[in-house]
């Protein structure tokens, strides 16, 4: 499959190793993932020289192009928020990934969009289990 794996990136890298967990996780399980390079330490500064209309082409192109959406939201972010409203305006399947005990947005955690999924994980194991349910519903 080809997913868009949505992540913070202005907004803070904290979460950053468990980006680059799920990507590669994505990969070796034989998917697609456009957005891999902003996932490692060095795409974000790569993708800062991208003129912002660059941006927005390449990603919503991406999303249009995806089967499916899975963004981790444990850092709040104005782009994560807009591509998940995004790729469901589209239809797309959506999962969203959070810390468990972490307020995340009322206008996710509320939206009862057919195709949205919000799952919370403590540890990695929990994360790989919930990604291999999802992925095997697809």
């Amino acid at each position: 499959m080809n997913i868009y794996f949505a992540l913070a990136i202005t907004g803070g890298r904290g979460d950053e190793q468990v980006y680059q967990r799920i990507v590669d996780f994505l990969q070796a399980n034989g998917h697609e993932v456009p957005t891999a390079m902003l996932a490692q330490s060095d795409g974000t500064s790569k993708d800062r020289v991208v003129d912002p209309l660059e941006v927005y082409q390449r990603d919503t192109a991406w999303i249009m192009a995806c089967d499916a959406l899975i963004a981790e939201i444990s850092a709040p972010s104005h782009g994560v928020g807009y591509e998940i409203g995004y790729a469901l305006s589209l239809g797309k399947p959506v999962l969203c990934l959070h810390r468990r005990g972490l307020k995340i947005s009322k206008m996710i955690s509320g939206n009862p969009h057919p195709h949205l999924q919000v799952r919370e994980y403590e540890e990695w194991d929990e994360l790989e289990a919930i990604l291999r349910m999802y992925l095997d519903s697809r």
